[in-house]
């Protein structure tokens, strides 16, 4: 059984392409992949499952599933490469990754598996920066590396690579936004190469061959900030990716941290903008070290299997999904809400929301939040 559950697991190969056929089928992503795996009890079961649970969410025909021969191809693509792709809770899957809302399921990893067990503070920033920020850069990176942490940034310009290169001997893990052997910027595979070299690693959930877009590199975001017990922001305009990480460092309950600018900057009006929203003002390692002291001083809790388990529920009847979808539209809705309006059980929502999602007709948003697309 692959049931997502609280203890460590350790998947088989077949279990393996399994869970990279489900992941890479059309209309599932993390937050789906769990729930059809708790659902239906394994990968492969919902694999069968997926034609019938989209006719279900009516769509006219089943969504693209990734083939097996396509899933076993990338295993060994990816083998071949020095890629493993690892489940949470394995060994070289960041364990604090693994406790968000939506860990990927199967994440490529190269490099140093034992780098990643480490404890990771994220620093991220401006692409085009200034002199300064990127001196303190170098200066904070091979601090905070010199007193045992793992430096986990997005091999961006600027900032990231500032961050990457000061914390190369002391250990630092490059988060990608498309596959790995898709390095973007392309003039950064040979820092990358220097990190793996040096012991470091680099992580994606991004099959082989994708090259990034514009959308994924927020879902990278998600993963620099997860993997960290904080994330420290050095220069980020208005409207930065840099804001973004630090939005899904807040939402995953993690340490944020802002280097205060010239307010004639703009590189330093969303730092500035942090610090006055609560985020803790840093000017040297050592505020990132005191701050994260006691987190790491407690135990990491493994993610726990659901609440309910949905096998002993019965099946949603039509009238179940006609009310459900009555309460859903285009502005997004909290999934107890739902369950408490539409005076059902928790699992005929679940089941409801998963029809839909794999007819291509609901969106997922962040903090337990859907809506119709």
């Amino acid at each position: 059984m692959d049931r997502l559950a609280s203890a460590p697991i350790r998947l088989s190969d077949a279990q393996r392409i399994d869970w990279l056929r489900l992941i890479r089928s059309e209309h599932v992503g993390p937050r789906t992949f769990r729930s059809l795996v708790n659902h239906c009890g394994s990968a492969r079961a919902a694999i069968e499952r997926l034609p019938d649970l989209a006719r279900r969410g009516g769509a006219s025909g089943p969504g693209r599933i990734c083939s097996l021969e396509e899933a076993a191809r990338e295993f060994e693509d990816s083998r071949r490469l020095g890629i493993v792709l690892l489940a949470p809770n394995e060994h070289g899957y960041p364990p604090r990754l693994a406790l968000i809302d939506d860990p990927p399921p199967l994440l490529g990893v190269r490099g140093e598996a034992d780098i990643e067990m480490r404890p990771m503070i994220g620093i991220v920033g401006s692409r085009n920066a200034s002199g300064v920020g990127l001196k303190f850069t170098q200066t904070i990176a091979r601090d905070l590396a010199d007193a045992g942490f793992v430096i986990v940034s997005g091999l961006a310009r600027g900032i990231d690579q500032a961050a990457h290169r000061a914390s190369l001997t002391g250990g630092t893990v490059a988060v990608l936004a498309g596959g790995h052997d898709r390095i973007y910027p392309s003039e950064h595979e040979g820092l990358l190469a220097s990190i793996i070299e040096a012991g470091g690693g680099a992580i994606s959930e991004m099959p082989l061959g994708h090259t990034p877009r514009a959308r994924d590199f927020p879902r990278r975001n998600r993963l620099i900030s997860g993997t960290a017990l904080g994330i420290l922001i050095v220069e980020a305009a208005h409207r930065s990716g840099s804001l973004i990480t630090a939005r899904f460092a807040n939402e995953q309950g993690r340490e944020v941290f802002a280097v205060p600018g010239s307010p004639l900057d703009p590189r330093a009006a969303g730092t500035n903008d942090l610090i006055r929203q609560g985020a803790t003002l840093t000017t040297s390692a050592t505020d990132i070290i005191n701050a994260v002291a006691p987190i790491m001083e407690r135990p990491i809790a493994l993610p726990m299997e659901e609440d309910e388990p949905p096998h002993g529920d019965r099946e949603p009847q039509d009238t179940d999904r006609a009310r459900i979808i009555s309460l859903l539209g285009p502005s997004p809705i909290g999934i107890d809400d739902l369950v408490r309006m539409a005076d059902t059980s928790p699992t005929i929502v679940r089941i409801v929301l998963l029809e839909l999602e794999m007819a291509g007709r609901l969106e997922r948003h962040g903090g337990g939040l859907v809506s119709l697309t």
